[in-house]
């Protein structure tokens, strides 16, 4: 007797279901789509920044060890194989792991406006960074006199500003001289140490304000008043260096010793990276390199730290864990 329909179909679908499971079974499965974020990123190259160090023997570090200090990481645009406180920058900032091409034009006892007048073709190019400084008593004829600064800062900040619209520009307020506050010839004696300093500040101050271009104006003065502030350094050089500070005058009480231009340089490294100068610690190379001791370079890099964020609204600045640079 022959089965009924109803139960033909019911044993052919069930034939048909037996081979679709086994022929999902032996479809080998499909890959799976990598998430977004395990997708190797695609390598991007940048080009290290360009900056310009602009000034006179308080860039080049004249009576100093810094003058001449790893000269060939940097570039003298006037051929005079200097380093200064451009080559210290440079060795810092390779210490943070940050490349920049550093290029230095400086000449002795100038003010900005030899620059503009003798120098604006050489130095006449698209920049990412410049800093800069003036004559150290503002006008080397007119002592605290701001007319020249005030004008030649607005002016060679636009000659920069032609050749790369969105350069940085700093300006540096330098120290107080030893030489013109304490002997009876000094264009500021009588007055305080930290007097010139701050009259020199407060000339960038006004030469920014009248150059719209100027980002910042650098207080390297005012990081030397808090050294002597602290007792870090002695404040008077012709009274003998009192034990365990430093002087940060060379011998003739004017330009800086190796630990002046160290902490300029150090002023100048916080405030152009943002980064936390402390971080390069008391094994720091070009303390090593310069004779300056573990304790001298951490009480320094401190300094650096608490001017430069002794201004209100100033963003912090970052800690780093530094690079250890080969010999």
């Amino acid at each position: 007797m022959n089965p009924p329909r109803r139960c033909l179909v019911h044993v052919r679908v069930a034939l048909l279901l037996a081979a679709l499971s086994t022929s999902w079974a032996q479809t080998p499965p499909r890959p799976a789509i990598p998430a977004l974020n395990s997708v190797p990123a695609v390598p991007t190259t940048k080009a290290p920044e360009t900056i310009l160090f602009v000034g006179n023997s308080f860039m080049f570090g004249s009576g100093s060890a810094a003058r001449y200090y790893r000269a060939e990481t940097v570039t003298d645009l006037n051929g005079e194989k200097q380093g200064g406180v451009p080559a210290l920058f440079k060795v810092f900032a390779n210490q943070a792991a940050l490349d920049f091409i550093v290029s230095l034009e400086t000449v002795g006892g100038s003010g900005l406006d030899l620059h503009l007048e003798k120098k604006a073709d050489l130095i006449g190019r698209p920049w990412d960074r410049v800093v800069m400084l003036g004559q150290s008593m503002l006008d080397n004829l007119k002592p605290g006199d701001t007319t020249k600064l005030v004008r030649a800062t607005k002016e060679i900040s636009e000659l920069f500003a032609r050749h790369n619209p969105r350069v940085d520009v700093r300006l540096v307020a330098t120290w107080s001289r030893a030489d013109q506050t304490y002997p009876e010839k000094g264009a500021w004696h009588g007055k305080s140490i930290d007097t010139m300093a701050l009259d020199v500040r407060r000339g960038c101050d006004l030469a920014a304000a009248g150059a719209p271009l100027i980002r910042a104006v650098l207080p390297v003065g005012e990081a030397w008043n808090r050294a002597f502030k602290t007792g870090v350094a002695d404040p008077n050089p012709y009274d003998g260096i009192a034990f365990g500070q430093v002087d940060l005058w060379t011998n003739d009480h004017y330009h800086a010793s190796t630990y002046g231009y160290y902490l300029e340089a150090l002023v100048i490294f916080g405030d152009l990276t943002g980064l936390d100068p402390r971080s390069l610690g008391k094994t720091e190379r070009a303390a090593g390199d310069l004779g300056i001791s573990a304790s001298q370079a951490s009480a320094l890099q401190q300094v650096a730290f608490d001017e430069l964020t002794a201004t209100r609204g100033r963003p912090a600045l970052r800690e780093f864990t530094p690079v250890k640079l080969p010999r």
